[in-house]
């Protein structure tokens, strides 16, 4: 994990400036109480990774979610995502 945290942080320093880019980290209180998630954000679309036990981010799966209807499996993620967002810690590239 520390690895793609590295090189994520590695790529957003190369977008630095870029209006409307943001990046957090999970907050101390939530890095222990949910499941570990890379969620990227774009309008009505989000690509998820749920990072699977014992192996590296690049094998676990990820999920292309679109939202067709409220309620759904995107609204689902979006909420759990957003709900982490308000208490995570602003990413500093």
């Amino acid at each position: 994990m520390s690895t793609r945290i590295r090189i994520t942080l590695e790529n957003l320093h190369a977008l630095k400036g870029l209006a409307g880019l943001e990046a957090r980290f999970s907050s101390p209180e939530d890095s222990v109480n949910h499941v570990s998630l890379s969620v990227f954000r774009f309008d009505d679309q989000l690509l998820v990774t749920p990072h699977l036990a014992r192996l590296v981010g690049h094998d676990s799966p990820l999920l292309h979610l679109r939202k067709h209807e409220s309620g759904g499996m995107f609204d689902r993620f979006a909420e759990h995502a957003e709900e982490l967002w308000t208490r995570g810690v602003p990413v500093t590239v």
